[in-house]
Parts: structure tokens; sequence; C-alpha cells
């Protein structure tokens, strides 16, 4: 019988990025509980944002915690789809995730400064630091759900790239819907700014994924 070679590749790495992610959410469960506890209810009532982000604290340690689980959720999504599509036999996978992350990070914060810069130049700093305050607060909510399809894929089931694509979808909705649940409750001063919110609309919400997509596809 003629043997045949197995390739295993080591989920080391990915079980310690895991064990991270969950660390830091303990550390925000145990010292920001009544915070945490607001936070968990975000989709379903107002109350983080009414007393929460009162003062729109986006570098409250709360946040920075729970934004650095948002990296490492959507970088793991996004490793999954590399993985899934292109091969780079040369480069170990943990390299792989490690530059997927920093592309992710600055890239977040990059628009991130640049709607800051904005702001500042039209004079509109409290309204663009609540809007990027909330905005920030969501997609936090959806990264956390999104590392359950994440440990499912990883050591449960070998996604498929329709599970990754209908899985992409979802994240698309559940965004395009925080956004629309932001601008309904902006929507007075959304409605005597019709002009300038379409320009930022396209500018600085889907300009920069748009080039980002043809910067990843070429």
């Amino acid at each position: 019988m003629e043997a045949v070679e197995r390739h295993i590749i080591s989920l080391d790495w990915i079980t310690l990025t895991l064990m991270g992610a969950f660390l830091l959410l303990a550390i925000v469960r145990t010292y920001y509980p009544h915070r945490f506890n607001d936070f968990r209810s975000l989709l379903t009532s107002n109350k983080f944002m009414m007393f929460r982000g009162k003062k729109n604290k986006a570098f409250h340690p709360f946040n920075i915690l729970l934004f650095c689980i948002h990296i490492i959720s959507i970088s793991l999504l996004l490793f999954l789809f590399f993985n899934l599509f292109w091969s780079e036999p040369e480069i170990e996978p943990g390299i792989i995730f490690i530059r997927i992350a920093t592309a992710c990070g600055s890239f977040i914060l990059l628009k991130f400064g640049l709607e800051k810069i904005v702001g500042n130049v039209f004079d509109l700093d409290e309204v663009v630091d609540s809007y990027l305050y909330q905005k920030l607060s969501y997609r936090n909510f959806t990264a956390l759900i999104l590392l359950i399809p994440s440990l499912i894929f990883i050591y449960t089931y070998t996604p498929t790239p329709s599970a990754l694509y209908t899985l992409l979808g979802l994240v698309v909705l559940t965004n395009v819907f925080s956004l629309l649940l932001i601008y309904r409750k902006n929507q007075n001063l959304i409605s005597g700014n019709w002009f300038y919110f379409i320009l930022y609309l396209c500018a600085l919400e889907i300009a920069p994924y748009i080039i980002l997509y043809k910067l990843i596809t070429i």
C-alpha cells in the first residue's frame, strides 16, 4: 500500500489568538460590568447610546478593548477567505493573519481619522464624534457575534465559498442596518443638510471600500 502524504495546518496560533480575544472580553466584562450589560442590549435598547454615549468617548478603555476584539474577529474572517481562495505556501499562516490584522486596523483607524479631520474642518466635531461613537459601538457588537461562526469554521466545519459569502452578506446587511439606525436617530440633522450628507456618504462611506476592493482584487 502506497503511503499518502497528509498536510496538517497547525491551529495553535489561532487558538492563542482566540484565547486573547476572549481574555480581552473577560477583562471588559469584569472591569466594566454595567457598561457591558448595556452594550449587550444595543440592538434592542437605546440605553447604551443614551447614557454611555453622552460624552462620545470613543477612546474610553471599554471601547479600545472591544476594538481590539473587533480587529481580531474581522481579521479571522478575512483570513478564512484568504485561506480558501488564495494560497501562499511559502508564508506561515500566522504571518498572513498578522498582515491582514495590521492592514485591517490601519484601514479602520485611517478612515476614522479622516472623518475626524472632516468634522473639524467643517466645525462639526460634536456631530461627527457622536456619529463615530455610534458606528464604532454597532460594529464592535457585530464583531463579537462574528466570533461564533469563526469558531465553527475553524474547529468544526470546513467553510465552503457559499458559506463564507453568506456570512459576508450578513455582515454587510448588519452594517447597513446599523447605519440606517444611526441615520434615523439623526434624521432631523440630515434632512436639513441633504447635500452634505450624500457627499459624505459617497466620499467616506462608500468610496473607501470600493478602493479597498479594487486594491485586493488587483
